[in-house]
């Protein structure tokens, strides 16, 4: 029966973290002078009687990742609260990248002193979030020559001792691996690469997210090792009727009717997949700030109800090869999408000391047996 000390050093709580809290050229330019994820969040406003927004920052408060002060600051607060590591998005479009001075400043400095990966957001830079999916800003293409270079980039990441491992191999993320032309052959040439360089195995998985045509990738079919379970899991109300229903409800009652502890309900009780999965949790979901009128809003999130669907997700992952168990938590500071761990005004540390507690509780369960 493994001990307690010995279940909680393998467990591996990594939480999303999105980089778009400092102004950039290209979001000057797109969005206006200054943009950054704040401007959308102090611009929300609510859209039913009871709707809270705007969701404000309490402890950080309106941040900029340009700061080694906030990066350190929020890494101590993850650590303090059983939160193991962040997964930064990392968006490279043909050898160019955008939101990269946070992580750039994390590699190149050291500080802070705090595990990381990276989940390559390959998608489009559309204007999605005004309803103008087509209005394309920064194009994802790809090619065999781009593979290799973006394995290359990626090797320094490797090479860090802060990088996460499973089964001692460097782990990477692909948002949408239904995008890649030839997702086997991308993840041939990455391994090659890593081969070559002397990092030897490499960690691949793909995420899986709300779209119904390439949300759902079989990672083994593709050259994979492993999935990873994006929460809120919206792909349970994609059927015609359910959609039809929310519409009705939507027009009848000016809000959405979906609950917090139906997402809940429904992600414990669906079917194992025929391959490896890790399994993700989210503190709440409100996207307000970024949809208006046309938001999803889970209701009747609590700290309480976030902290049992962790402690059980914790309680039911399947240990890697190495003993690790690894869940991840959507998100660390989405903000703009309602779904962070870091203090707002409204629960203030709430949410991270429910993680806490899910930990050491779940933690105690299993080594209890």
């Amino acid at each position: 029966m493994p001990s307690a000390a010995n279940v909680n050093d393998l467990l591996k709580l990594i939480a999303f973290y999105l980089p778009q809290f400092n102004p950039i050229p290209e979001n000057d330019e797109w969005w206006g002078k200054g943009f950054t994820e704040w401007t959308n969040v102090t611009r929300a406003r609510p859209i039913y009687r009871g709707h809270h927004q705007p969701d404000l920052p309490a402890d950080l408060g309106f941040y900029d990742l340009r700061l080694p002060e906030t990066r350190e600051a929020q890494a101590a607060l993850a650590r303090e609260y059983g939160v193991t590591a962040f997964c930064y998005y990392h968006y490279w479009f043909h050898g160019k990248r955008l939101l990269e001075r946070p992580f750039n400043e994390v590699l190149a400095t050291g500080r802070p002193d705090f595990p990381f990966c990276l989940c390559w957001a390959n998608e489009h830079w559309t204007r999605a979030w005004h309803a103008q999916e087509r209005d394309v800003l920064m194009r994802q293409t790809y090619s065999p020559e781009d593979d290799r270079a973006h394995i290359r980039w990626l090797l320094r990441v490797f090479e860090d001792p802060r990088q996460v491992r499973v089964e001692g191999k460097p782990l990477f993320l692909v948002y949408r691996v239904g995008l890649l032309p030839e997702p086997a052959r991308t993840a041939e040439v990455w391994r090659q690469e890593a081969r070559r360089a002397g990092i030897g195995e490499i960690f691949l998985a793909s995420v899986e997210g709300n779209f119904p045509k390439t949300g759902r990738v079989n990672p083994f079919s593709v050259g994979f090792d492993a999935a990873v379970e994006f929460q809120p899991n919206l792909l349970f109300y994609q059927d015609f009727k359910t959609r039809v229903w929310l519409r009705f409800l939507r027009k009848a009652f000016g809000r959405p009717l979906l609950t917090y502890l139906e997402l809940v309900r429904r992600a414990l009780n669906e079917p194992l997949p025929p391959y490896r999965r890790f399994r993700c949790v989210t503190p709440s979901w409100d996207n307000t700030p970024r949809r208006g009128g046309r938001a999803f809003v889970l209701e009747g999130s609590t700290p309480a109800a976030y902290g049992n669907w962790l402690r059980e997700m914790i309680r039911r992952a399947e240990p890697t090869a190495a003993g690790e168990r690894i869940v991840f938590i959507n998100a660390w500071n989405e903000w703009a999408e309602g779904n962070h761990l870091e203090p707002g005004q409204r629960w203030g540390r709430a949410y991270l000391e429910a993680t806490r507690a899910a930990r050491e509780e779940a933690v105690a369960s299993i080594a209890s047996g």
